[in-house]
C-alpha cells in the first residue's frame, strides 16, 4: 500500500479506534490493518497509537501527526473533487459571503449569465458587511471590502476601487461646492461607521500636498444601505467608493467634490481559511466578478490566478 494508502488507515485508526473496524471500512483483514500500522510506526521510528483491552488512542506523536494527515488527505480528496468538476461541469453548492450593498449592485444583477453557464450548481450568498466567521459558517469564499489583517485567513486582492466625496446636485445648490478637503467642516457629512464608536479619519493628497480630515458629522449609519438613502435623500455629503454610488453617478444623481484630489483606494479581496485550496466552484465564481464590467479587471487580481 502507498503511503496516502497507509496514512489513511492510521487516520481511520485514530477515529475508529478499532483495527477491526478500518478493515471493515477498506475491505482488508484485521492483522493486516495492525502490520501497517507497525511499518508505519517503524519507519517514522516512533509509537503513534495506545493499544489496550478498550481500544486504540494516540500518543502525543500520533495526535500531531493525525491532524496533519487529516489535513493532507482533505487536500488530496478536494484535488480529486476539483479535477471531477472539471471533466464534469461544476455542480452541487457553492457558499460565498459577500458586503450587502456590493452584491445587491454589481454582482445579484448579473448571475443570471453564472447560473446559466452552470446549470448543476447552487449558489447561496450571505449577504453581511461583518466579518463572518468563514469555518462556523461553512462559508466557501467570502468577498470583503478593505484592509483585510486576520491572520487565520488566506487574502488575495481581486480589484479596487476610488474613493469619492459625493452629493447630490440639489445638495451642493444649497451648500455650495467645498473648495478644499478642510472646506468638508463646514458641510454635512453622513458617516458610515459599522462598528460603534468607530473613529473615521480620511487622507487627502494632490501632489506633494496632504491633508488629513477628521470626519465629523451629525448622522452616522451602521449600515452602507443606510448611508447611500442619507446621501441620497439630500442629508449631507458621503464619502465611499465609486462602487457603493455606481448607478447615480452615471445617471448624475450624485456628483463628485473635490476631484482633484485623491483619497486611498478601496479594495476588494477575496478570502478562505488558511490551509484551504480555492475550488473549482469558487474559482469560477471569482472569475466571474472578476469580469463584471461594473468590477473591473486589472493585474492585482490575483484572486483568480
Amino acid at each position: 500500500m502507498d503511503r496516502l494508502g497507509v496514512m489513511e488507515v492510521f487516520v481511520l485508526a485514530v477515529e475508529t479506534g478499532s483495527f477491526s473496524a478500518v478493515g471493515r471500512r477498506l475491505g482488508l483483514g484485521q492483522p493486516t490493518v495492525s502490520k501497517l500500522i507497525a511499518q508505519l510506526e517503524e519507519r517514522l521510528g516512533s509509537r503513534l497509537l495506545l493499544r489496550s483491552t478498550r481500544g486504540l488512542a494516540p500518543t502525543e506523536a500520533g495526535e500531531a501527526y493525525y491532524r496533519r494527515a487529516r489535513e493532507i488527505l482533505a487536500q488530496v480528496n478536494e484535488a480529486d473533487a476539483m479535477v471531477q468538476q472539471c471533466r464534469a461541469g461544476l455542480s452541487g453548492r457553492l457558499r460565498v459571503s459577500a458586503p450587502v450593498t456590493f452584491a445587491r449592485l454589481h454582482i445579484i444583477p448579473h448571475l443570471s449569465n453564472f447560473l446559466r453557464e452552470h446549470p448543476g450548481l447552487e449558489l447561496e450568498i450571505l449577504l453581511d458587511d461583518g466579518n463572518v466567521d468563514l469555518i462556523s459558517a461553512g462559508i466557501d469564499v467570502a468577498l470583503r471590502l478593505g484592509e483585510q489583517a486576520d491572520s487565520a485567513l488566506v487574502a488575495r486582492r481581486l480589484s479596487r476601487c476610488e474613493m469619492r466625496v459625493l452629493g447630490t446636485p440639489a445638495y451642493f445648490a444649497a451648500r455650495g461646492m467645498p473648495a478644499s478637503p478642510q472646506g468638508l467642516q463646514d458641510h454635512d457629512l453622513v458617516l458610515y461607521s459599522p462598528k460603534p464608536g468607530m473613529g473615521q479619519q480620511w487622507l487627502f493628497c494632490r501632489g506633494d500636498e496632504r491633508i488629513a480630515v477628521r470626519g465629523r458629522g451629525r448622522l452616522t449609519l451602521s449600515a452602507a444601505e443606510g448611508m447611500r438613502a442619507a446621501v441620497l435623500a439630500g442629508l449631507g455629503l458621503g464619502i465611499a467608493s465609486e462602487w457603493m454610488f455606481a448607478p447615480e453617478l452615471a445617471r448624475g444623481e450624485v456628483v463628485v467634490a473635490l476631484p482633484g484630489w485623491q483619497l486611498p483606494t478601496l479594495e476588494l479581496w477575496t478570502l478562505l481559511p488558511a490551509g484551504r485550496e480555492l475550488s473549482a466552484k469558487a474559482r469560477a465564481f471569482l472569475t466571474f466578478v472578476a469580469g463584471l464590467p461594473s468590477v473591473g479587471q486589472g493585474p492585482e487580481h490575483a484572486g483568480v490566478e
